[in-house]
């Protein structure tokens, strides 16, 4: 997941079997009666299409700037893939809304739908559903734990956190580092903060993480990093798991505690982010931040909608290399994973015209 933020209101996302219950009743109460239409993204719908029947796209929320780039991806690689894409459904952060905007898609009729899951676990009962009525589904950034999939488009997060701790490792051989966590009931969270914790303690043991779990909130993220910095302030450096939602109040933070030095200064904190959002290339070129894992927004919408079509016209795929630079493995769970390539950006390679983040309008 590239991040989450809260409009001053209770974080939704409670315990996973809360989340779980939620869900499951909002699903029961589907089976009884249709509720109304929730297509309220403003993304135009694709048109044309090739011939296999109508796709719904289900979007986690459009509250973070990597999600705004994959939701303006969306019509553009339908169309390119010949796919007759609906217009996108927000599910605006709320897991339980997901399976209701699920449910309203196959009461719509359509014949196929890409998602990209709240909560891992959650979206079981939306799968479920679709699987029923024979509807198939591609996930998108997350992976369900349980639930059929004809594919899951994501990049290897685990990678994520493996690479972000190389990149602190080599910046800052001993003291504090400070790893601002996803929402643990998303796999995206959980294998980037394992990975990072698992790959310090192995290669850098000088390093001490100190961890906050911000569930992708950026209010979250900016109240609990001044509440650190303020007993720890010899922070050395920072991992942000989504810079879509942690960049901004990261740096605020940071500014209004005096503690914002450009990389190169005395005293600067090295920061190392995920999403590959322009914002984040910014920061770089402003010495604010000093890295990037690039997660592909566009790559996503590309290969939903590619996938999407091959699973309506019962196209197969086995684990291995695909003609993208990618390979395809199997989860433990059996579900087929196509790990799309995500580049570490720094200052050396942030212009790179291949970059996505170097192409949005």
């Amino acid at each position: 997941m590239a991040g989450r933020t809260v409009r001053n209101r209770p974080s939704r996302v409670g315990t996973s079997r809360a989340v779980r219950i939620a869900a499951a009743a909002a699903c029961a109460s589907l089976v009884i009666t249709a509720c109304g239409s929730t297509k309220d993204s403003a993304s135009p719908g694709a048109g044309g299409g090739g011939g296999e029947g109508e796709v719904g796209v289900i979007l986690p929320l459009l509250t973070s700037p990597f999600w705004q780039s994959y939701n303006d991806y969306v019509p553009k690689m339908a169309k390119s893939e010949d796919v007759d894409a609906h217009k996108t459904v927000n599910s605006n952060s709320d897991p339980s809304q997901q399976i209701t905007d699920i449910n309203n898609q196959l009461n719509q009729g359509v014949k196929g739908l890409v998602v990209a899951p709240l909560d891992s676990a959650a979206i079981s009962a939306g799968l479920d559903q679709a699987e029923r009525k024979g509807v198939p589904v591609v996930a998108v950034d997350v992976a369900p734990e349980k639930g059929k999939v004809a594919m899951v488009v994501r990049a290897n997060n685990v990678a994520y956190g493996e690479k972000a701790c190389a990149y602190l490792g080599k910046q800052v051989k001993t003291g504090k580092v400070v790893q601002i966590m996803g929402d643990l009931a998303s796999v995206n969270g959980r294998e980037r903060s394992e990975a990072f914790r698992t790959c310090v303690k192995k290669k850098y043991p000088k390093l001490k993480v100190l961890e906050i779990p911000a569930k992708w909130e950026s209010d979250t993220a900016a109240s609990k990093l001044d509440t650190l910095l303020n007993s720890n302030p010899d922070i050395k450096g920072i991992y942000m798991q989504a810079g879509g939602v942690y960049l901004a109040p990261t740096l605020q933070t940071l500014k209004s505690k005096k503690m914002l030095k450009k990389t190169g200064e005395k005293g600067h904190i090295t920061v190392v982010s995920n999403d590959g959002i322009p914002q984040e290339f910014d920061a770089i070129r402003k010495g604010q931040i000093d890295a990037t894992v690039s997660q592909p927004a566009d790559a996503y919408a590309k290969y939903g909608m590619y996938y999407i079509k091959a699973a309506m016209n019962g196209k197969k795929f086995k684990p291995g290399p695909t003609d993208h630079d990618s390979t395809i493995v199997k989860l433990p769970s059996g579900i087929l994973e196509d790990q799309l390539p995500a580049p570490l950006v720094t200052k050396e390679n942030v212009d790179d015209s291949k970059l996505w983040g170097n192409t949005v309008e």
